[in-house]
Parts: structure tokens; C-alpha cells; sequence
């Protein structure tokens, strides 16, 4: 079985499950993701488990666990440390299966997830800006996710049905990010789109997430650095980031005033392999309450663009870090259309100020921040080329994102570059159109992708595709960081002969003739028209 095959079997247990919730009713309502998500958590967590268990002894499979004294199995479980969760023997899918014809089998199902979300807390457990653990799963998941209590028995054993059903072997478990990052995709792909709520979810492209992370680390060897998103939504850029520098060598910190997103995120680690960063997630506002105040080495996000914080917009200059952490200001509080606010300015100027002296960022911004001429954006802009910190920018297609119709860029920094040179890449034209959903996007191609990542690597100058430029071409321009505004100008020639030459110059000079005449026998007729206009009175 190759991994397509393998990927087709799991995201068959997610329609599976689906399925299930469609039938109770479920379909579309507030606690489906949840059903859905901690669901596929525990099934994660409980085959990883074995899959260790009969990594360190093949011998270990699920009936010789069940024989072994406690002694033996709680040194089984110091045995396996870290690389996977703490999970008691009642606890395994196997065993809730096989009780699931008792009464009130839901209270036994959520009894179960509670043991285990307990047992596993000083692992698992995310954390708020106001210092509360939140923990790994609803200590009721059915009691609260399915009111209608006829249905619950019947969704707890159908859940179990479909867990034992699939098994997660060895190859699911050795396939890695590029396996679980798409799994992972199709699991939410219903749950995280833009509902235009107050704080609504962001999701970057698992394409745009590779092109950052390629760009950012380059041909680098990192070793032991931080990775961090201010803004991280369900974590695909920090995913992706932390896989190509080696989940052994990053530390991944985050912070999202989701809470949604937060658990999502959490799930997208311990999918990941990296579970060891879960106690750096924080769930709450990265603006007013930043509980990350290391140096970063690298950071991606993808910030929300237009926000309404009217609310709280004031508090921000009031905080003790203020002038040095948002230099360039704050947006003012319109009278009218207060969601539009460009909150992504402040995320920005946050993310300048949390890079250590040789941190390296990349930013998905709004098109408009690149030319923009007065205000914030123009601030920010020429505080980097001032500073030195723009390596490049790359403009992408309309309709990346399937959920926004705003143009989009990506802008790179580096604090410690040493040349003065940018590049900067128009690949607006790039890409095909699909329909997603109501939506259309834009997808681009493996080719297109490792063009944009090579010619941005390789400081590369492509016709109409990508120029370099340096500090002072850019600030002449007002600090513009759109490629297209520094294209060269084509002129095409052609050789013609001297005959050739002049017969063109007489044609053109027959034809202004012939126009001149023209105008002259229309102006006479408009002046005749206009001299024999008399005036009559009527009374």
C-alpha cells in the first residue's frame, strides 16, 4: 500500500465519522468539529501508543499488553517517555469496543477521553493569556455536543465502530508531516473558513506555506532555533516551517485568540511530532497580552487583515512597550466601517519587534501595504529600508485564498542581511483557476512553486516576472516594494529598409493630411451651421 492508498484509508475514517454526525443530525452544527476532531485525536493517540509499544517489543501487540501485570505496564509507559501519550489499558480502543453493548456506554465514552486528557495534562494542556490550562479533551464530548439524549448511546458506539475498524500501522506512522499535513487539511477543511465573524479563522494554503518555509530557510542548517506565529490560526505556516528545519531542531511557539484555532493547532503538533512544543500555545490576544516575549529566529504568519478593535484600540498605547514595539502607531477608530480597521499593521510592527538580531520573517500582507503612499504602511516600509531588513517580496495570484478576494504579497526580512539588494517577484500570473466549493481559487502547480522559491533563492531576473533592486532605487520610489513598478519599459524594433522607411513616413503623412482636411471642411460646416441660427420671438 503506497501512501496515496494509505491517505485514501484515513480520510475515509474522517468521512466515516462524518457520516456519523450527519445521521444524529449533527451535520454542520457548533460541536461537530469537535466530535470529529477529538474523535480522530484519541484514535491518533491510541494506535501511536501501540505502535511504540510494538516498536520497543514486536511481541507488545494489544493481548499481551492486557496480560501484563501493572507493574510491567506502567514500566512499559516510562519506558516509551515522550513519544507518546500516557494511556491506561481500559482506556484503548479495543477495550471501550468491547464494552460497548453496557448502559450508558456515552457516559463511558467521555469517562474515557476525561482518564486520559487527565493522565496527560502536564503534556497536553495549552494555555490562556489569563493563565487557565485548557485541557486536551471535553471532560463530557457527547454529553455536550449531542442534546438530543436518544442519540447519544448510538453516536458514542458508532464512534468506537469506526475507530477499530481503521488501524494506523507503521507506514501511516513513518509517512510524516507531508502525510499528516494533508490529512490534516481534509479533516478541518469544513471547519475553518472565514465566517466573517469578529475573530474570524485564517487559513494559508498548504502551497503558500511551502513556498515561505523554503524561502526562510533556504539552504540553511538551523539548529535548536525558535519558530513563531503571533497570529497562528490552525498552525499550517508553523507546521510547515517547523518540518523543513527538522521538528528536532525547532521549538515552535504560538499565540491566537481563537480558541477554536488554539485546539486545532494543538492537534496539528502532536500529529506533527511535536508535542514537546505544545506548552508554548497560548490562546488569547497577541496585541494587548503578549506572553511571548523571547527573540524569535524565525517567524511566519498570517495575520488578519481588517479587524474592528475599536474596543480595546486605545489600551494598545497605553502598554509599557508601546513606543518601541509599535513605532509606526496605531490605526485610528473611523466613525464608520470599523471591520476595516488594518489590524495587519499592528501584527507587523509586533513581528518586527520579536525577531532576535539575526531573525529572519515572512508575512502575508495585503497587496496594497506594498505601494501604499502615506500612513502606517508607508511607515513600516521605510523603517525596513531604512534598516536594511527587506530581502524580498512576492506578489501572488487573485484568489489564492478561496476565502478572500483580497490581493495578496509575502514580505521576507532578515535582521542581520548584509547586502543591500531585494528582490522582488510578480507572480500574479502564475497559477490555475478551480472552484472550491462557492469559491474560486487559485492553484499553483509544483513547477510554479519551485520557480517562485528558486528565482527568489538564486536572485534571479526574469522579464516581467521578477527585478533586483537596492535600498536606494526603492527609496526613491517611496519605498515601493511592488515588481512592478520597476519592470523595464519593452521597445520594440524591427529592421526595414530605407525604401521601406520612407514610404511608411509618407503613408503616415497622407493619412494626417487627410485627418487635418477633415477637420478643416468640419469645422467650416459647424461655422456655416452656426451662422445661419437666427433668433425668433415667438410672443
Amino acid at each position: 500500500m503506497n501512501n496515496t492508498e494509505y491517505s485514501n484509508k484515513v480520510k475515509r475514517l474522517v468521512d466515516d465519522l462524518k457520516g456519523v454526525f450527519a445521521s444524529a443530525g449533527l451535520g454542520g452544527e457548533a460541536g461537530e468539529y469537535k466530535l470529529l476532531t477529538q474523535s480522530f485525536l484519541y484514535k491518533f493517540i491510541n494506535d501511536k501508543f501501540l505502535y511504540e509499544a510494538r516498536k520497543f517489543d514486536p511481541k507488545n501487540g494489544y493481548q499481551t499488553l492486557m496480560k501484563m501485570s501493572d507493574d510491567d505496564y506502567e514500566g512499559l509507559q516510562m519506558d516509551l517517555g515522550n513519544e507518546s501519550a500516557v494511556i491506561k489499558r481500559e482506556d484503548l480502543i479495543e477495550s471501550l469496543f468491547n464494552r460497548q453493548n453496557e448502559d450508558d456506554f456515552c457516559t463511558l465514552f467521555d469517562a474515557t477521553l476525561n482518564d486520559i486528557a487527565i493522565d496527560n495534562n502536564d503534556i497536553y494542556s495549552v494555555e490562556t493569556a489569563g493563565n487557565t490550562q485548557v485541557r486536551l479533551f471535553d471532560s463530557d464530548l457527547i454529553q455536550d455536543n449531542v442534546i438530543d439524549g436518544s442519540q447519544r448511546n448510538i453516536v458514542a458506539r458508532s464512534i468506537i465502530n469506526k475507530l477499530s475498524e481503521t488501524k494506523f500501522d507503521e507506514h501511516i506512522f513513518d509517512a510524516g508531516f507531508d502525510f499528516f499535513s494533508t490529512i490534516f487539511e481534509y479533516m478541518i477543511k469544513d471547519y475553518n473558513k472565514d465566517g466573517g465573524g469578529k475573530y474570524a479563522e485564517y487559513y494559508t494554503p498548504h502551497s503558500v506555506a511551502k513556498i515561505i518555509a523554503n524561502i526562510l530557510v533556504g539552504h540553511d542548517k538551523p539548529e535548536n532555533v525558535r519558530v513563531y506565529d503571533p497570529a497562528a490560526g490552525s498552525g499550517t505556516l508553523l507546521m510547515t516551517l517547523a518540518s523543513k528545519i527538522g521538528t528536532d531542531r525547532a521549538t515552535v511557539y504560538s499565540q491566537d485568540i481563537s480558541q477554536k484555532s488554539t485546539n486545532l493547532l494543538r492537534m496539528n503538533l502532536i500529529l506533527n511530532g511535536l508535542s514537546h512544543s505544545i506548552h508554548n500555545i497560548v490562546q488569547g490576544n497577541t496585541i494587548l497580552h503578549n506572553k511571548h516575549t523571547e527573540k524569535m529566529d524565525y517567524i511566519a504568519s498570517n495575520p488578519p487583515f481588517k479587524l474592528d478593535f475599536s474596543e480595546w484600540r486605545d489600551e494598545v498605547e497605553t502598554l509599557p512597550d508601546y513606543s518601541t514595539r509599535f513605532f509606526a502607531g496605531v490605526p485610528k477608530t473611523p466613525k464608520k466601517q470599523k471591520d476595516k480597521m488594518a489590524i495587519f499593521e499592528l501584527f507587523l510592527q509586533h513581528i518586527i519587534y520579536s525577531l532576535s538580531d539575526t531573525g529572519k520573517a515572512a508575512i502575508i500582507v495585503p497587496t496594497i501595504f506594498l505601494t501604499a503612499k502615506t500612513g502606517i504602511s508607508s511607515k513600516i516600509r521605510k523603517y525596513l529600508i531604512k534598516n536594511n531588513m527587506v530581502t524580498g517580496t512576492v506578489t501572488m495570484p487573485s484568489n489564492i485564498f478561496a476565502t478572500t478576494g483580497t490581493n495578496v504579497s509575502m514580505i521576507f526580512l532578515d535582521k542581520n542581511k548584509n547586502k543591500q539588494s531585494i528582490i522582488l517577484i510578480d507572480a500574479s500570473q502564475l497559477g490555475k483557476k478551480v472552484k472550491d466549493g462557492k469559491n474560486q481559487k487559485t492553484v499553483l502547480s509544483d513547477e510554479e512553486e519551485s520557480k517562485i522559491v528558486n528565482t527568489f533563492l538564486e536572485k534571479k531576473e526574469i522579464d516581467d516576472f521578477s527585478v533586483i533592486v537596492n535600498d536606494d532605487e526603492v527609496k526613491e520610489r517611496n519605498s515601493s516594494l511592488l515588481a512592478g513598478q520597476y519592470f523595464k519599459v519593452k521597445i520594440e524594433y524591427s529592421n526595414i529598409s530605407e525604401a521601406e522607411f520612407k514610404s511608411q513616413i509618407n503613408q503616415l503623412k497622407a493619412e494626417f493630411t487627410k485627418m487635418v482636411n477633415d477637420g478643416q471642411k468640419l469645422d467650416k460646416k459647424i461655422s456655416d451651421q452656426l451662422g445661419s441660427i437666427s433668433y425668433e420671438n415667438k410672443n
